[in-house]
């Protein structure tokens, strides 16, 4: 049943040592920020994989946030004015017959 025969290819998963706050000074500096309040994050190192290289710079980050969906979001916009237009100038046509009061 499905998939018998078929090679897949394999996903390689990033090793956690990669992912160490040591080698991304934001988070190094947070940690610091942080130590001088008497805290701690345990989880920090969960954070780092957003500030390695591979995850873009913060400004392509902040872009891609902003403008996510738009590929679909202003053809549908487009479509949808259309169709309010199309819309429109059947109600225009509609407006010249009937009662007037």
């Amino acid at each position: 049943m499905g998939g018998h025969g078929h090679e897949h290819d394999t996903v390689k998963i990033p090793s956690p040592d990669s992912y160490k706050i040591e080698k991304f000074p934001t988070l190094v500096k947070f940690q610091e920020r942080l130590t001088k309040e008497g805290l701690k994050d345990p989880w920090l190192r969960n954070e780092a994989w957003r500030y390695h290289p591979n995850y873009k710079t913060k400004a392509q980050r902040t872009m891609m946030f902003c403008f996510r969906g738009w590929k679909l979001g202003i053809p549908a916009f487009l479509i949808t004015i259309g169709i309010e237009q199309l819309l429109a100038m059947g109600k225009k046509d509609d407006h010249g017959h009937g009662d007037h009061h």
